[in-house]
């Protein structure tokens, strides 16, 4: 990401000097939001809560550990974010996890796995009970997510871990001064984790295991929450200038970033589990739960006695200095001697190529598959039930309910909502502060079915992590994004120019829609070599995290048909699209605003995005949660096939109680929008073509049984 790349498209030849400048930092730059208080600068980008808190957000990957060791993978995964939160400015408090999971098929044949990989059911029952547990007991609920399915994942699932914290506003800056102690706090220092970036970098054949065992860290959930209560009584006590998380490399990194005046670190001090380590093991240990401070030498008396309190062990390693050299000692004899500055800049820049392929293939693929629908007249009701069932479309909850997304008493939309809690939600909200009704919604976005066209993929995932803020009352003006890629090499051109447009597509609809990303991470080399020589390449994934602070959660809506007799509109602009999906920026953002205000103005009594799946599973979901029927009639503007099934971005379905409609239309008014229909009590979701034929019958219990079929 910032290198320098050679790109050849089929008209011309151009240097990018930094994907991460050239695109995702400089839309930041330019939108220059004066809510965004501390952005591509620490652990975690913050945003404004209100006049005293800002908000943390961060996301992470934990691809190769949890296909390798997916339980101790996906464990330190969210152990690590959530570090990562705790190590952002002086120490954010983790208030909610979000995880995002693509994972292969679960009735993947087992006689067709490649040499040394996992079968499906263990890597996600692993990965699923490795951030349930982490999470759960260190008492942070898990309210956000999404799990996609395709067989592209076999070798290499991805896993996406984040962490929301809130962060006093006099908290956000580290203060780096030569003199203070350098304190190791939390776990001992094995060799567990030792090479984990390295290994995150590699790609996974069939004897990595074997080789690379060492590289999935242990962790210890009950240890980082010793560690997490220290730090924030620490903090507020004023005890430290700075802090950050031993993460990829450990001591290595945490300090080499941190202490940007200089340092000087005892390496026999560290606390080891076991004996036996040799000096270069103990700076690149990646053994979790520790976490560095920086604390002033007439402070290290009340600190070291805080963490004996917290029953946290609590070591001085080194000091701060102002030499502009990280020295490392070792029984008093220097084992590494660099200077600061050849260390952060010393490294030459890479020169890779990149092939640009403009792929409108899509258009041809939505045209043709357009056409075979209207010849195969499909049964409308074995279509939607089959669909409804589809892994990627049924119900979450043998993963979603194994986490405990309630503690702390702050989630205020919960993953699934209504009377009977079934219906599934588009986010969640949270409310940090009890004594404030402000809140912060938190969505994501990830479209990895359009990943042959990468840069509609993306487009595609921004929008769908903005439209899911807005279905809950987010305002569209004030929601800051989070990107995470998931990537194949990109020593391969082709590769690298698919990330090159996806990077395009981040700066375009970032600007456009003027929605700053915050944060993010990458993980590339995703791909398994296999015996016979072949790479298996995973499709490329973007996922976008978005949030927002509302100023009251009482203006939020959720999904769920709340009454009978009410009017049910789709809104936005429905087209032909069955394969990948456009995006237009510049009536969507009208949409986005106006259902804002419908919201905000409770006008509307339940809001849902339409994603992927098409209109007729969005309304199912909606009747779920309180048995609300439905009578539905398509207009004759398009055809059935594209009103029940098209992918097109930017669209809403709501309800609005029959007072409230000329409000609605008039707020409505120069934006795409449908009257479709009606709630009722009959039980039923029924649709009618722009024939007046019924094409749908199904009765709520059979769309909810076939919804809830657990893989």
């Amino acid at each position: 990401f910032k290198a320098d790349i050679i790109c050849n498209d089929d008209k011309k030849r151009y240097r990018i000097k930094s994907l991460f400048d050239t695109y995702i930092k400089k839309v930041t730059r330019e939108l220059n939001k004066s809510w965004c208080l501390s952005v591509f600068e620490d652990n975690a980008g913050i945003i404004e809560f209100d006049e005293k808190f800002g908000i943390a957000f961060k996301v992470e990957t934990h691809n190769h550990p949890s296909a390798l060791e997916p339980y101790g993978g996906a464990a330190t995964g969210i152990g690590g974010v959530i570090r990562d939160c705790l190590g952002c400015g002086l120490g954010a408090k983790p208030i909610c996890n979000t995880d995002v999971f693509c994972f292969p098929p679960l009735n993947f044949p087992k006689q067709q796995l490649p040499k040394g990989v996992l079968h499906p059911k263990r890597i996600i029952e692993g990965v699923t009970l490795g951030v349930r547990d982490y999470g759960n007991r260190l008492g942070i609920p898990t309210a956000n997510g999404a799990i996609n399915f395709h067989s592209g994942f076999i070798c290499n699932p991805y896993v996406y871990c984040g962490t929301v914290g809130i962060i006093p506003k006099t908290k956000i800056k580290k203060k780096i001064r030569a003199g203070d102690l350098i304190v190791l706090i939390g776990g001992k220092t094995g060799r567990d984790g030792i090479h984990g970036v390295t290994f995150a970098s590699l790609e996974l054949a069939k004897d990595t295991k074997r080789i690379s065992s060492q590289a999935v860290q242990i962790g210890n959930p009950i240890e980082e929450k010793k560690v997490l209560d220290l730090m924030l009584q620490a903090r507020d006590l004023n005890l430290y200038n700075a802090t950050t998380d031993c993460g990829g490399g450990g001591l290595s990194s945490a300090i080499g970033e941190l202490a940007k005046t200089g340092a000087v670190v005892n390496l026999e001090k560290v606390p080891l589990k076991y004996a036996g380590l040799s000096y270069t093991e103990i700076w690149i240990s990646e053994s979790q739960e520790r976490m560095v401070l920086f604390v002033p030498r007439q402070k290290i008396k009340k600190l070291l006695k805080l963490a004996k309190i917290h029953n946290v062990d609590a070591t001085v390693i080194g000091k701060v200095t102002d030499t502009k050299k990280l020295q490392l000692k070792y029984y008093n004899q220097v084992v590494g001697d660099i200077d600061l500055n050849f260390l952060h800049n010393g490294l030459p820049k890479l020169t890779l190529n990149a092939k640009i392929v403009a792929n409108d293939k899509w258009k041809i693929v939505n045209r043709h598959m357009s056409k075979a629908i209207k010849q195969k007249a499909p049964d409308y009701n074995q279509k939607i039930l089959q669909l409804i069932s589809n892994h990627n479309v049924a119900s979450k909850e043998w993963v979603v309910r194994q986490y405990d997304f309630e503690v702390q008493g702050k989630t205020v939309i919960k993953p699934f909502i209504g009377i009977q809690k079934v219906t599934p939600s588009d986010g969640c909200v949270i409310q940090p502060l009890p004594e404030s009704k402000k809140g912060i919604v938190i969505t994501c976005g990830i479209a990895v079915e359009y990943h042959r066209s990468p840069y509609w993929m993306s487009a595609s995932a921004i929008d769908e992590a903005i439209r899911n803020a807005v279905a809950l009352g987010a305002d569209p003006n004030k929601i800051a994004l989070l990107d995470n890629f998931c990537w194949a090499s990109p020593e391969d051109a082709k590769t690298l120019g698919d990330l090159v447009l996806a990077c395009q597509a981040c700066y375009d609809f970032a600007k456009q829609f003027q929605t700053p990303f915050i944060s993010g991470k990458d993980s590339l080399y995703n791909e398994y070599q296999g015996p016979d020589g072949k790479k298996i390449i995973p499709p490329s994934a973007l996922l976008i995290s978005a949030i927002s602070v509302i100023d009251n959660i009482d203006q939020t809506v959720t999904a769920d048909f709340k009454a009978i007799n009410e009017l049910i509109y789709i809104v936005g602009k429905t087209l032909p699209e069955f394969d990948v999906p456009k995006v237009f920026p510049k009536y969507a953002k009208k949409i986005f605003q106006a259902m804002h205000q419908a919201i905000k103005k409770r006008l509307v009594t339940a809001c849902h995005d339409i994603s992927s799946e098409g209109m007729a599973i969005a309304l199912a979901e909606m009747t779920f949660a309180n048995s609300i029927g439905t009578e539905i009639f398509l207009a004759n503007s398009l055809d059935t096939d594209t009103w029940l099934c098209s992918k097109s971005n930017s669209r809403f379905i709501c309800s609005v109680p029959i007072a409230n409609q000329r409000k609605f239309e008039s707020l409505m008014k120069g934006i795409p929008f449908t009257l479709i229909g009606k709630t009722n009590n009959t039980g039923q979701l029924k649709i009618y073509n722009n024939q007046n034929q019924p094409i749908v019958n199904l009765s709520i219990d059979q769309l909810f049984s076939a919804w809830q079929q657990s893989p």
